[in-house]
């Protein structure tokens, strides 16, 4: 309780449950962020060859 009260004080927030909201945001785009860049590992190599095809995106 000491460490949201003095991140409240700190911060300026005006309630301890916005410090909460807070951090369940971070911790929310933390995991977000690990999804992608896991996300990106899987992608397959050959399938950025096809995509590179020279068409652009305006052509569709």
């Amino acid at each position: 309780m000491r460490f949201i009260e003095t991140y409240k004080n700190t911060h300026q927030h005006k309630s301890r449950s916005q410090v909460i909201e807070t951090a369940l945001q971070l911790l929310q785009q933390q995991e977000l962020e690990a999804a992608y860049r896991e996300a990106n590992q899987e992608i397959d190599p050959d399938w950025e060859v096809s995509v590179a095809d020279g068409l652009a995106n305006e052509t569709w």
